[in-house]
């Protein structure tokens, strides 16, 4: 395993922690902001990213890996996330925008 870039995983933790109830973002939007790849903070996420709200980061599509579906739409209820009808993420509605922080 590579070393890890403490000063990396900590500049993405902090930008997540940011992220509003009820919005979301993509890992390919905060790894434009913080450098690197989406891979890279989808990483950071999976190994340092519990105390976090990771539950604000999604793939570009809107979607979250199936194995944190059910626990991550309880607190998309419980936040006002915007879904569609469909009970995905509204992501035009949900979407934070790290770079600029709207």
């Amino acid at each position: 395993m590579a070393p890890v870039d403490e000063g990396y995983v900590e500049t993405v933790l902090d930008l997540v922690e940011r992220i509003p109830p009820g919005r979301v973002t993509t890992y390919g939007a905060l790894a434009a902001v913080v450098g690197g790849g989406p891979r890279q903070v989808g990483s950071v996420m999976a190994r340092y990213g519990a105390p976090v709200p990771w539950w604000r980061v999604v793939r570009a599509d809107g979607t979250l890996p199936p194995s944190h579906d059910e626990r991550a739409r309880e607190t998309y209820l419980a936040e006002g996330t915007p879904l569609r009808g469909s009970g995905g993420l509204d992501m035009t509605r949900a979407f934070w925008d790290p770079a600029t922080g709207d």
